[in-house]
């Protein structure tokens, strides 16, 4: 039974995936007034019109005022051409320099990438991607790429094709997951609306001066629709009357429009993820220190660098050999830090030190274990490897800065709704 829950609160919107209870994804959206324009909390996925105010050689890279109260930082990759057979044919390979390429005073149309957060302002590029629920559009990309966890190569080349039938000779297309097995008429369709989107995008660029906001990211209750919306999912409960219209509405317009049937508003006082058992679950998920079935438990520490995560067997002992106790518990954690990983929408680097085990077959099967769990996850995550040190070394894209409050507790966390190749 696979249930998606989106609740409104006083403080925001917060959606949640269930599989048979469990909590297996989680997106917030808050309210916070001292956004620009007020409303949402999120900005990544907006396009500005931006001006240079300072071009930092020794960084290679500028600040950009788009209207935050930070200036956005922009580095050299993100203003060269997206394409980088096209780009080493114009610049060559080596890299201009950053006062070659933008100037203090110069406007530029540049698309938020990762959210302010930590003290840093908000990361930038011109590399302008609009998402959909099939299709990645990037107006200026010319290349076409399909999502590799595509695995049929028919459908692949398939997909391949029809993306350059698609696109004009500038325009560049990334093909999600979801889109295998789409009929090529509605992937067309898809193509077309975001173009659209993006044309009226360039046209209010010519109109206004900058800093000014051309295009905002959809709001959570569209991007749940879009991105936590599959075809297995059985039942979809809202509490609030205003959000049943709006969810309906845009199923709509949307792919996923036969699923307007399987919406449902709760009627319960208590709330949708207390009716469901998603506070819990979301208190324990957010914790320092996370408790296992077994008696082991893991200990989450997030740093502004990266991610440590340590396994230990607690007050399990097994019942076998000490090398089998200690990957049972190790698995155990590596299915649960995968669960987390999402939920928690942690990025950038995370190290985990699991319990050390003598066998290379266990620590083997341990990487590729969540290499597995981590497949399904919307965000790119990558399994580096076993460090020297026996740590376990994972990548995931970095990009949101989002709040979540249990019971009086903050925690950040990061992380980029946008599946790429």
């Amino acid at each position: 039974m696979r249930q998606l829950l989106i609740q409104n609160q006083d403080d925001g919107i917060h959606a949640a995936v269930l599989e048979d209870g469990v909590l297996i994804d989680y997106a917030s959206e808050l309210r916070e007034e001292d956004r620009p324009g007020g409303g949402s909390s999120s900005l990544l996925g907006n396009v500005y019109k931006g001006k240079v105010m300072n071009v930092l050689p020794g960084m290679q890279a500028a600040f950009v005022d788009i209207g935050l109260s930070k200036n956005a930082f922009l580095y050299i990759d993100d203003v060269l051409h997206p394409n980088l057979e096209k780009r080493e044919r114009a610049v060559g390979k080596q890299k201009p320099l950053i006062q070659n390429v933008v100037r203090v005073g110069q406007e530029l149309i540049v698309q938020v990438m990762r959210e302010p957060g930590g003290g840093k302002g908000a990361r930038i590029t011109t590399h302008i991607s609009l998402p959909g629920r099939w299709l990645v559009y990037m107006p200026e990309a010319a290349y076409v790429g399909v999502s590799r966890k595509i695995g049929d190569e028919a459908e692949r080349e398939r997909l391949r094709v029809l993306g350059e039938r698609l696109r004009t000779e500038e325009e560049g297309l990334i093909i999600r997951t979801a889109a295998s097995g789409v009929p090529d008429s509605a992937l067309a369709e898809e193509v077309a609306s975001l173009r659209e989107v993006w044309q009226e995008t360039a046209r209010q660029s010519q109109q206004v001066k900058a800093p000014a906001v051309l295009h905002r990211e959809s709001g959570l209750v569209r991007r749940v629709i879009r991105d936590m919306l599959t075809t297995d999912t059985d039942e979809i409960w809202v509490e609030n009357d205003d959000i049943l219209v709006e969810m309906k509405e845009l199923m709509k317009q949307s792919p996923m429009s036969g699923f307007a049937g399987i919406v449902r508003r709760s009627e319960q006082a208590a709330g949708l993820f207390v009716q469901f058992g998603v506070d819990v679950q979301l208190e324990k998920a957010f914790a320092r220190m996370i408790q296992l079935a077994s008696g082991g438990y893991i200990v989450w520490e997030e740093t502004e660098a990266l991610t440590v995560i340590d396994v230990n067997t607690g007050k399990f002992t097994g019942g076998g050999s000490l090398e089998e106790t200690m990957y049972r518990t190790n698995e155990e954690a590596a299915e649960l830090i995968a669960r987390l990983l999402r939920i928690r929408d942690t990025g950038g680097i995370v190290i985990v030190d699991f319990i050390d085990m003598e066998e290379e077959a266990n620590r083997q099967r341990i990487s590729q274990r969540i290499e597995t769990l981590t497949r399904g996850d919307r965000s790119r995550c990558t399994v580096v490897g076993w460090t020297r040190l026996g740590l376990l070394e994972i990548t995931r894209k970095k990009a949101r800065f989002t709040k979540r409050t249990a019971r009086g507790e903050a925690s950040e966390s990061s992380c980029k709704q946008r599946e790429t190749q």
